[in-house]
Protein backbone atom coordinates (compact mmCIF):
# COMPACT_ATOMS: atom_id res chain seq x y z
CA UNK A 1 0.00 0.00 0.00
CA UNK A 2 1.09 3.55 -1.04
CA UNK A 3 0.10 6.43 0.81
CA UNK A 4 0.13 9.50 -1.74
CA UNK A 5 0.76 13.15 -0.11
CA UNK A 6 -3.05 13.53 -0.40
CA UNK A 7 -5.27 11.29 -2.02
CA UNK A 8 -8.64 12.73 -3.88
CA UNK A 9 -10.94 10.88 -6.47
CA UNK A 10 -9.55 8.99 -8.17
CA UNK A 11 -6.00 9.00 -6.71
CA UNK A 12 -5.15 12.65 -7.88
CA UNK A 13 -4.23 15.30 -5.17
CA UNK A 14 -6.59 16.75 -3.22
CA UNK A 15 -4.36 20.64 -3.01
CA UNK A 16 -5.77 20.56 0.23
CA UNK A 17 -3.82 23.54 1.60
CA UNK A 18 -4.54 22.68 5.15
CA UNK A 19 -3.33 19.28 5.51
CA UNK A 20 -5.39 16.26 4.41
CA UNK A 21 -9.27 16.99 3.35
CA UNK A 22 -11.73 14.47 5.04
CA UNK A 23 -11.89 12.17 2.26
CA UNK A 24 -8.37 11.32 2.22
CA UNK A 25 -8.51 11.09 6.09
CA UNK A 26 -11.62 8.36 5.78
CA UNK A 27 -9.33 6.45 3.09
CA UNK A 28 -6.41 6.37 5.55
CA UNK A 29 -8.92 4.92 8.42
CA UNK A 30 -9.95 2.88 6.16
CA UNK A 31 -6.53 1.25 5.64
CA UNK A 32 -5.14 1.28 8.94
CA UNK A 33 -8.29 -1.06 9.63
CA UNK A 34 -7.01 -3.72 7.33
CA UNK A 35 -3.44 -3.68 9.01
CA UNK A 36 -3.71 -2.82 12.42
CA UNK A 37 -6.28 -4.13 14.49
CA UNK A 38 -6.87 -4.31 18.38
CA UNK A 39 -9.43 -6.37 20.67
CA UNK A 40 -9.39 -6.85 24.10
CA UNK A 41 -9.74 -10.53 23.63
CA UNK A 42 -6.49 -10.86 21.41
CA UNK A 43 -2.80 -9.56 23.50
CA UNK A 44 -5.24 -7.43 25.61
CA UNK A 45 -5.90 -5.08 23.57
CA UNK A 46 -2.51 -4.62 22.27
CA UNK A 47 -2.62 -3.53 18.86
CA UNK A 48 -2.02 -6.07 16.43
CA UNK A 49 -1.43 -6.61 12.80
CA UNK A 50 -4.85 -7.97 10.98
CA UNK A 51 -4.65 -11.58 10.79
CA UNK A 52 -2.33 -12.31 13.58
CA UNK A 53 -1.15 -12.44 17.07
CA UNK A 54 1.79 -10.16 16.49
CA UNK A 55 1.84 -6.87 18.27
CA UNK A 56 2.77 -3.91 15.68
CA UNK A 57 5.49 -2.47 18.23
CA UNK A 58 7.69 -5.92 17.62
CA UNK A 59 8.18 -4.12 14.02
CA UNK A 60 9.05 -0.94 15.80
CA UNK A 61 11.26 -2.85 18.22
CA UNK A 62 13.10 -4.45 15.13
CA UNK A 63 13.95 -1.52 13.40
CA UNK A 64 14.83 0.53 16.26
CA UNK A 65 17.49 -2.65 17.24
CA UNK A 66 19.00 -2.14 13.76
CA UNK A 67 17.49 -4.96 12.52
CA UNK A 68 15.83 -5.27 8.85
CA UNK A 69 12.34 -5.33 7.27
CA UNK A 70 13.40 -8.62 5.75
CA UNK A 71 14.46 -9.92 9.40
CA UNK A 72 11.01 -8.76 10.88
CA UNK A 73 9.28 -10.59 8.68
CA UNK A 74 11.35 -14.00 8.73
CA UNK A 75 11.13 -14.11 12.77
CA UNK A 76 7.05 -13.26 11.98
CA UNK A 77 5.99 -15.03 8.90
CA UNK A 78 2.47 -14.68 9.46
CA UNK A 79 3.03 -11.04 9.04
CA UNK A 80 2.99 -9.52 5.21
CA UNK A 81 5.85 -7.60 3.88
CA UNK A 82 2.37 -5.52 2.79
CA UNK A 83 1.31 -5.31 6.00
CA UNK A 84 4.36 -4.16 7.96
CA UNK A 85 4.84 -0.87 4.75
CA UNK A 86 1.42 -0.05 5.09
CA UNK A 87 2.02 0.28 8.99
CA UNK A 88 5.55 1.83 8.86
CA UNK A 89 2.98 4.33 6.02
CA UNK A 90 0.62 4.97 8.74
CA UNK A 91 2.90 5.84 11.40
CA UNK A 92 4.50 7.83 8.88
CA UNK A 93 0.98 9.52 8.08
CA UNK A 94 0.74 10.03 11.94
CA UNK A 95 4.29 11.37 12.06
CA UNK A 96 2.73 14.15 9.76
CA UNK A 97 0.28 14.96 11.22
CA UNK A 98 1.27 15.92 14.63
CA UNK A 99 3.82 17.69 12.90
CA UNK A 100 0.83 19.83 10.60
CA UNK A 101 -0.81 20.21 13.77
CA UNK A 102 1.62 21.99 15.52
CA UNK A 103 2.36 24.68 12.64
Amino acid sequence: MKVHDCLGVGEQPCRSRTGRCAACKMILMHSAQKVVHSDAEIMSGTPVFVGTRVPVYNLFDYLEAGDSLDKFLASFPSVSREQAIAALELAKEAVNEVACAHR
